[in-house]
């Protein structure tokens, strides 16, 4: 059935639009048949979709995130991720090898690909990242090409490769697979058992400190190796100010990388763990406020090329713990747009921000006012899709239709009923938010 949006603002700088931003949009066959500021020609059988006060753009892309299936089904599925994915208006997902077993060989790649909600296209697609080393040890690369040729986004671990001549191998066997190769720079004898950004608010709040140290001191010797084997890298993680300026500096020399920040450090920081939740558990820590604050300028600057998700799900059970015992990570796919929409994108948009309860509120309005809504597009739609040499959604005539419909202004509360994740662990849970997906096309 043909479907037809009206009157949406437009998240794009070529659509015909209106002075105010907003067109019709007709949808066809799968594909965008036509843009305008009215579209009144249509079939009677045509679905008729109110887009007032609702943003149109691309599909959003997340570069990677985790589910729990193979081996930890009760922490997400394959199918729960996929539902979260497009509740939060993600067409793509990468999706991270550290299952169990891990995603190291062709046979694991293909498992994931002849999932049975692989071939739909009414489901958001999961793009499978290969394991650099076997069993994500550390230890013995993979069939890199073999992976490849499977269909691999890319290689990642997903945590740090901390043997340098092992990186230097990977660097030389990668390059000409033209691949990206996800990094997470960070030096484990330097974490030893830290769990919180190591400053005064560790220290106040009696928090194991890690140094930024661990980051950059890795991420230093990472571009070393780059300048030296430029293969395509994409640096996962960052969480410094200090990592910002490297990748700024990496980027004037001209080396192949890209770096991605995952969403909730651009939202929290350590003046946000007095509460002691363990959904603020994150590895890396969370910065301090000058780590928040340059993180959020390298997004507008474009030195951090796309905000990640790094969707992480446990059990109740698993996360019920002390902050220093609980597992790092915390769920978003379905809450990354209307956190971040309120938080960067509402002021300038003249929108009541309606901020939940537990957000940080340490943002300054001056850098909020700064982002519009391309901008937040960019870096989670357009940014990741660069990063991973795909392309991304657009929103022109004959392309397909990979659109997500986004309500700045519906309110809903974060609770298992109305999650479609399987897990809880997000300090918005049994928060009031504001801004919803309420259509996704997937092309």
């Amino acid at each position: 059935m043909a479907q037809l949006i009206k009157q949406a603002y437009l998240v794009s700088a070529s659509a015909d639009v209106d002075a105010d931003g907003t067109a019709d949009v007709l949808i066809e066959e799968g594909r965008i048949s036509a843009i305008a500021p009215f579209i009144t020609d249509v079939l009677p059988e045509t679905e008729i979709i109110d887009g007032r006060g609702q943003f149109l753009g691309s599909g959003l892309i997340d570069l990677y995130s985790q589910s729990g299936e193979p081996g930890h089904e009760s922490r997400e599925t394959l199918a729960s991720l996929r539902q979260a994915a497009t509740a939060g208006g993600f067409t793509r997902v990468g999706y991270l090898p550290n299952t169990q077993p891990v995603v190291d060989s062709v046979e694991a790649i293909a498992a994931i690909q002849q999932d049975k909600f692989a071939e739909k296209t009414t489901c958001t697609k999961l793009l499978p990242w290969a394991a650099i080393t076997l069993g994500t040890k550390g230890e013995q690369l993979t069939e890199l090409a073999e992976l490849a040729n499977a269909g691999a986004l890319g290689f990642t671990d997903g945590l740090p490769l901390t043997n340098k001549a092992l990186l230097r191998r990977l660097l030389e066997y990668a390059q000409p697979l033209q691949k990206p190769i996800a990094l997470c720079p960070c030096d484990p004898q330097l974490v030893g058992g830290g769990v919180a950004r190591e400053c005064p608010d560790s220290l106040r709040l009696g928090l194991a400190g890690v140094s930024a140290i661990a980051e950059t001191t890795a991420l230093a010797t990472l571009l070393e190796c780059i300048v030296e084997v430029p293969a395509l890298v994409h640096i996962m993680r960052v969480s410094t100010a200090r990592g910002v300026e490297l990748i700024r500096q990496a980027k004037s020399r001209n080396l192949p990388v890209s770096a991605s920040v995952a969403w909730h450090h651009l939202l929290f920081d350590t003046k946000d763990l007095d509460s002691y939740s363990p959904s603020l558990r994150h590895d890396p820590p969370l910065g301090t406020p000058a780590d928040r604050q340059a993180l959020i300028e390298g997004v507008v600057e474009g030195v951090i090329d796309a905000i990640a998700i790094d969707h992480s799900p446990y059990t109740y059970e698993e996360k019920t713990v002390s902050f220093d015992a609980a597992p790092p990570g915390a769920i978003g796919l379905e809450l990354a747009l209307p956190m971040l929409w309120q938080t960067f994108v509402a002021q300038s948009t003249g929108q009541s921000t309606g901020q939940s309860t537990g957000q940080s509120t340490g943002q300054s309005s001056e850098t909020s006012s700064r982002w519009s809504p391309m901008q937040l597009w960019q870096s989670l739609s357009a940014g990741p899709a660069q990063c991973l040499g795909l392309s991304a959604g657009q929103l022109e005539v004959g392309a397909l239709a990979e659109l997500v419909l986004f309500d700045p202004q519906v309110s809903w509360e974060v609770s298992p009923s109305t999650l479609k994740s399987l897990a809880e662990n997000t300090p918005w849970l049994g928060k009031t938010v504001q801004g919803k997906v309420s259509r996704v096309w997937h092309g």
